[in-house]
Order: structure tokens, then C-alpha cells, then sequence
């Protein structure tokens, strides 16, 4: 099912995208319906059209607050906020909106985002942006021992929320663990319960347990493992980088990775007549890290063309930005792949995306755009050059490419097809989303051994 996705490239009839552009969902489905049923339409298309019903089906949920609703909600947090300012949050694309039939609807996290991101927003609200002490105390002992290591205990779950079981019902359930990579090792899955029925190879790119079981109750799938996370410090000069003799991992991945005109005409922009690939990779990494502005996203699958929205709109979360990184990489010939899992402390765990890039003569290094454009932000110089290169030492590394199926396969459309940090759940007839279940990462120890 997930090999379908590079149709979600394909461009949609008009009628279609004007209904949806304007928030009138029930048309755009009625139209494509008309349009499934239609002889002429292309087999292509028809499957393009069944996957919009996918988008059409999840993209509203997403933006629940009329403008009025927003507004009474930021006002209790900033009572002097005004319709006016609000507004001119939306114009500014500070605060992300769609049209629901007309009227502008506010994404359901926009004001966390703003709060996130935007110091005097989160004064006003009585949540100031704290230092990240951990962060650069880390820039600072990599820079004094040259590497670390961190060993991590954990335990995931997912649970069907009571409103999605059916009981009887077939079901698989996947829930992401530690690969073996650049940055895991001594990986133990310690437990799984109930029994799980499959643990994907240690080296899979997209590494999983996964139960199977006919439902007779609600209960969580969990998982409990043990890895340690190890990163080494680089500090590299262009005047040593080396050409490829042989490219690699250089090429498309639609829909998630493709040179559109507006991707290749932006590196024409920052590369100019540069020829040295860790310089032109410091450029994207600049461009990325003091152009493009964090921002909590709806569901990838609802965005068409992840490094295109980035880079016109200025603004995503760690995954939309770490996209724009390699495709603009594998854009100007320097190999590139995404990372992902969870950024883990001992106090907690939460999901995030990053990439790794290659230049010789160091191989492959990391970079992360969001950890480098919120150093950047805050005026963090050391931290922000950190992230060009390297990484911390805490992450929890499920995914090393993005798009891919799991193992076993879905046979369902996947809550999110480009990554799994949470986990994902089916039964043999429907795909479950994430109003359907819920999911937690644990911290059960973690502690620095190197």
C-alpha cells in the first residue's frame, strides 16, 4: 500500500482542487466519486483519487477553531490579545489556517507552536523559553572528549482507544525500536507483551515489533528495550573535503524526495559557482536553519510536496525541515537520508526527524535543522554550527530512510506514511489513525557510560 504514495505527486483535476482549496470537502468527494466511476478516467488517476480520499477524510481534523473559537482560547492564556492581532497572525502565516466551507479554521496546535517559537509570544503567556542546558553542555563535553556514550532503558505501547476495538477482529500492530546504525548499538529488545509476533532485522531501515492477534479485549502492546547511543565529534575543513567518485543515495524518493524547479532553481540560488560539497551543504544547512521558521504540522500525508512547503512557506516542523535538507543535498550530488526515532532525555521522550549527509574524506555526518535553527534563534552561535555535522547523544534511531513499508508489511493506508516513531495499528478491513489508539515512550533509565 505505501508504494502507492508517489501518486500523491500527481496533480489533481481542477474541480477537485478548487472544492478542497476552499474547504468544501463533501464536493471534492462527490466529484471524485463521479470521476472513480468515469470510464475515461486513468488507472493512474483513480488511484491518485483514492488516495485524496484519504487526504479529504484527515485534513479537517486538523483545524477545528473558527476564528472566534481561537481567538477566546488564546485570550485566556493572553487576555489582551485583539481580532486584529490574531489576524495578522494568519496573514502572517504565523498561525496555520485552511478554509472549512469559506471560513478560515485554525490548525489545532498553532498557538503551542507560536508559544514555541516566538519569545514574546510565549512571555505573554507566562511560558518563557528556558535555556537548553543539557544541549550545550553536550556541544561542550564533545568538544572537550570527543565522543559519548549514554545507555537507554525504554518501554513503548500502543492501546486501542475503547471506541475503535472490535472484538473478533484481526489486528496488526507495529511498534518502532532501535536499529543498528551509526549511532545504536548493543541493541536488546528485552520483553514484548503479549508475545510479539515478528521483530524486524536489527539493520532494517524502518525496524519494528509487531503483534498479530484476533481482538478479545482492549490491553497495550508494548515493548521494552535497551541500546546505547553513540556519537563522535567532527569538526570539518572545506579546504579537505574530497569529490565522489561514485554517487550515491543522490537520487528522488517521490513523493517525499523530489527536484521539483522550485528545489532546483534554490540551489542554483545558495550554491552559485561553488563546487565543494561540504560548503554547499553548509549553505542548504544555513538556509534551512536561519530561513525557515519551526512550526507544529498536520499529518504528513495532507501536505503535498513536504520539501516544496518548506521551502515557500518558510516553515516546518524537524521532519518537513530535515526533508528540504536532503532533497536540496541529493539535489546538488551529495548523498543524504533521513533519521528518525525519538529525542529521548532522562526525563522524557518525544518524537523528532533529523538527516546524515556524506562528504569525504569524514563519511557520514549528521545534521539537524530544527535543533540548528532553534540554536540560531536564541542566539546560540556554538550550538547552531554543532548541528551541522553533529549530533547528541539523545536519540533513540528506529528509521534510517523515510517511505518505507514495514515488516510485515500493512496492508492498510499507514496514520503516517513517510515515518513510524510512535507506532502503527490495522484491522484486516481498515486503517487505524491516531484518534484511534494511543502511544507512550517511556524513559526507564538513562545514564552517560563514555
Amino acid at each position: 500500500m505505501n508504494e502507492q504514495m508517489e501518486l500523491i505527486s500527481m496533480a489533481l483535476p481542477e474541480d477537485v482542487k478548487k472544492a478542497k482549496c476552499c474547504g468544501d470537502f463533501e464536493r471534492a468527494e462527490r466529484i471524485i466519486n463521479i470521476r472513480l466511476n468515469d470510464k475515461r478516467t486513468a488507472a493512474c488517476m483513480k488511484k491518485r483519487l483514492k488516495l485524496e480520499l484519504e487526504v479529504l477524510k484527515r485534513l479537517p481534523a486538523y483545524y477545528p477553531y473558527t476564528e472566534a473559537e481561537a481567538l477566546l482560547m488564546v485570550q485566556k492564556e493572553i487576555p489582551d490579545v485583539t481580532a486584529e492581532e490574531l489576524r495578522s497572525w494568519i496573514d502572517s502565516d504565523r498561525a496555520d489556517w485552511i478554509y472549512i466551507h469559506g471560513q478560515i479554521h485554525l490548525q489545532d496546535r498553532f498557538f503551542d507552536s507560536m508559544k514555541k517559537v516566538y519569545p514574546e509570544i510565549a512571555e505573554r503567556a507566562n511560558e518563557p523559553i528556558g535555556p537548553r542546558t543539557l544541549l550545550d553542555d553536550n556541544v561542550k563535553y564533545m568538544q572537550e572528549h570527543g565522543s559519548s556514550t549514554w545507555h537507554v532503558h525504554m518501554k513503548a505501547s500502543l492501546q486501542l482507544k475503547y471506541s475503535a476495538f472490535e472484538s473478533g477482529k484481526k489486528l496488526l500492530v507495529h511498534l518502532p525500536v532501535p536499529a543498528e546504525c551509526a549511532n545504536m548499538k548493543n541493541i536488546h529488545i528485552l520483553s514484548t507483551s503479549p508475545e510479539c509476533t515478528h521483530i524486524a532485522a536489527e539493520d532494517s531501515l524502518c525496524r519494528t515489533v509487531s503483534f498479530e492477534e484476533e481482538t478479545a479485549s482492549v490491553h497495550p502492546y508494548t515493548v521494552e528495550y535497551e541500546y546505547d547511543s553513540c556519537v563522535s565529534y567532527v569538526n570539518p575543513d572545506p579546504s579537505q573535503a574530497e569529490p565522489l567518485d561514485q554517487p550515491f543515495d543522490t537520487e528522488e524518493h517521490a513523493p517525499a524526495i523530489v527536484f521539483t524547479p522550485f528545489i532546483k532553481t534554490l540551489l542554483k540560488e545558495l550554491q552559485g559557482s561553488e563546487t565543494n560539497p561540504l560548503i554547499i551543504a553548509r549553505r542548504i544547512y544555513d538556509y534551512c536553519t536561519t530561513q525557515v521558521t519551526y512550526a507544529f504540522m498536520r499529518e504528513y500525508m495532507t501536505i503535498e510536496g513536504i520539501p516544496d512547503y518548506c521551502g515557500t512557506s518558510l516553515k516546518g516542523d524537524c521532519g518537513v525541515q530535515a526533508l528540504l535538507f536532503i532533497t536540496l543535498c541529493r539535489c546538488a550530488g551529495i548523498p543524504a537520508h533521513w533519521q528518525s526515532g525519538l529525542y529521548v532525555t532522562p526525563e522524557s521522550a518525544g518524537c523528532h526527524d533529523w538527516a546524515m549527509f556524506f562528504v569525504l574524506p569524514w563519511g557520514w555526518m549528521f545534521a539537524d535543522p530544527s535543533f540548528g535553527g532553534s540554536a540560531y534563534r536564541m542566539g546560540s552561535t556554538e550550538r547552531w554550527n554543532y548541528y551541522f555535522g553533529n549530533l547528541d547523544p539523545f536519540r533513540m534511531a528506529a528509521n534510517n530512510e523515510v517511505q518505507l513499508e514495514l515488516d510485515p508489511p500493512k496492508k492498510q493506508y499507514r496514520n503516517d506514511p513517510y515515518d513510524n516513531q510512535r507506532g502503527e495499528a490495522e484491522y484486516e478491513d481498515r486503517a487505524l489513525l491516531t484518534e484511534d489508539f494511543e502511544t507512550e515512550q517511556t524513559v526507564l533509565e538513562m545514564k552517560q557510560i563514555g
